[in-house]
């Protein structure tokens, strides 16, 4: 039980206009920079939204008076003070459905906001289609960059009325409480909560217990929650703060219970496709980044992860993408962490399967000699544009002219079956999406392997080499995106592994006709894909050599 939290009230809401429907509930704590912003973009909302619940966590920080001081001036506006920090969001959310008044309900954290719009946009969808829950589109907004990603953007593609969850299991794949209208009888007359107290992950659970309840939902492709991402901030959130092994355990906590609620409710399609979400996400999301984990991490990670994969049936690996399957059979083969740099690179989207290539006694793709249990014989017949190709890159800036290097490796016989024919290789900016630089090259088969020719292979990789002309990028980090095309008319769209061969990945400095000087410095993302950092003129140069050898006085 948490300690009854006491209400300040604004001014009665009766004389509202009667589409006055919606109460946005705001939670925070310790937020005082941002949590003014989130009330203010509720209001904005207009007359559909008749009140705005602030549920302050128990914050120090200066928060309650100021949420305080807006209740005064704005009548909609109701402060909740918790008396005892909950450790988490799910009390504070809890808190706001209890204490609203309106017939729809949805939730908005404090260092996020509401687009203009948003409000009206789901009441619309849920009234007009007599729905339980409406939901939208979200955006991740990258933090000061303001690089936009969008959440789920196939679940929203368009407008449509889902009878029943089961027949969208994509439904599970977006587990944000943020982005949704709830009819606010619909949650009590279910039972439907978050976790109380310091529970990580708990809008998966709060999910689960929605689809449980059949609801009729209305999805809608209009944008309805931004959801900022400050990856600078002193305190990170939960889910950008990945740095300890108990983060891991937490959301496998989080998703075998969201598992177990589908399936009690007779959702076992859910509950499957729940997994296969497990197995392509989160467990992809958190492999990229084991090798930048101490030991103890990685070892108490991997048997966290191992013990976990052991409940799971040969039905809950069948539903998931090849990727997250590859990499779970690996973990479920050894006791101890290994092959982190190639699993790493399966991880990757679109996914990389790096040699060696080996095959068991009869002829099939199997993970590695020493562990031939572990099969990847559907890259036999999966379709070309889905292969996890491995392609090297080399970006090798110089005063007489800079190069991209591209070798494309032999898979099982699928390459030369298709035939390398060209390939377009994009520099897109990392914070706008915008194309800089476009270059196309052909592929041209390296010298045969001897051992390859013995056993009727033929050659094992194909090189493709093209000018780069790195002061068309301009300044900022531009990733390098491929498009491989084949004689056989398949096409397939991936990323280039970083070669890390001497001299490769180093800040140069380059003459350019056309911003005097450039820094170039190409590098590996966490992902292992072939990246670039520009800085051009003597301005640019000077600052970023300015900031690194302030780095490395501190």
């Amino acid at each position: 039980m948490h300690p009854m939290p006491s209400i300040q009230a604004g001014a009665p809401h009766a004389s509202l206009p009667h589409r006055a429907q919606v109460c946005v509930v705001v939670i925070g704590y310790e937020d005082a920079a941002h949590v003014g912003d989130a009330v203010r973009s509720a209001l904005a909302q207009g007359p559909a939204v008749r009140e705005v619940i602030a549920v302050d966590d128990c914050s120090t920080d200066g928060s309650a008076p100021l949420l305080d001081r807006l209740a005064r001036v704005e009548p909609r506006l109701r402060v909740v003070h918790r008396e005892v920090n909950s450790g988490g969001c799910g009390s504070p959310r809890n808190d706001g459905i209890d204490a609203a008044t309106a017939p729809y309900v949805m939730f908005l954290d404090s260092d996020d906001v509401l687009p203009p719009g948003a409000v009206d946009a789901l009441l619309t969808a849920a009234t007009g289609r007599g729905t339980e829950v409406a939901a939208g589109l979200c955006v991740r907004r990258e933090l000061p960059s303001g690089r936009e990603v969008r959440w789920q953007p196939e679940l929203y593609a368009g407008a449509a009325l889902v009878t029943r969850p089961s027949r969208r299991v994509r439904l599970v794949h977006d587990t944000l409480c943020v982005n949704k209208l709830y009819r606010t009888d619909f949650l009590r007359e279910h039972g439907i909560r978050f976790p109380e107290g310091r529970f990580p992950y708990e809008d998966f659970v709060f999910t689960a217990r929605v689809l449980a309840a059949r609801p009729r939902i209305a999805l809608i492709p209009d944008t309805v929650y931004v959801w900022h991402v400050r990856r600078s901030a002193e305190r990170l959130s939960i889910s950008l703060d990945r740095s300890g092994v108990d983060n891991w355990r937490a959301r496998i906590t989080a998703h075998a219970l969201a598992y177990d609620i589908l399936l009690a409710a007779g959702e076992k399609r859910l509950a499957r496709a729940s997994r296969a979400r497990f197995l392509d996400h989160a467990l992809r999301m958190y492999v990229r980044e084991l090798d930048l984990r101490g030991p103890g991490y990685r070892r108490e990670w991997w048997a966290l992860t191992r013990a976990y994969l052991a409940t799971f049936d040969a039905g809950d690996f069948a539903l998931a993408p090849a990727p997250g399957r590859v990499i779970a059979q690996v973990v479920l083969a050894s006791e101890k962490p290994r092959d982190l740099t190639r699993v790493k690179e399966v991880a990757a989207r679109p996914a990389r399967l790096r040699p060696p290539y080996a095959r068991a006694p009869d002829g099939t793709p199997v993970w590695s000699a020493d562990l031939p249990h572990v099969t990847l014989e559907h890259l036999l017949h999966r379709p070309v544009r889905l292969l996890p190709v491995a392609v090297d890159a080399e970006l090798r800036p110089r005063a007489r002219g800079t190069r991209l290097r591209l070798r494309l490796h032999e898979l099982y016989g699928r390459m030369a079956d298709a035939a390398p024919a060209t390939v377009d290789a994009e520099f897109v900016h990392r914070r706008d999406g915008r194309t800089g630089l476009t270059l196309t090259a052909t592929f041209r088969p390296d010298d045969p392997d001897p051992d390859l020719t013995r056993n009727g292979s033929g050659v094992d990789s194909w090189t493709a080499e093209a000018p780069a002309d790195l002061a068309a990028l301009g300044s900022g980090t531009w990733d390098l995106r491929l498009c491989l095309r084949f004689h056989d008319g398949t096409t397939r769209e991936t990323t280039a592994h970083a070669s890390t061969g001497p001299g490769l990945l180093r800040r140069t400095v380059v003459p350019s006709a056309r911003r005097g000087v450039l820094l170039v410095q190409p590098y590996a993302t966490h992902a292992g894909s072939l990246a670039v950092r520009i800085a051009p003129g003597l301005r640019g140069t000077a600052a970023v050599l300015g900031r690194r050898l302030k780095r490395l006085l501190h």
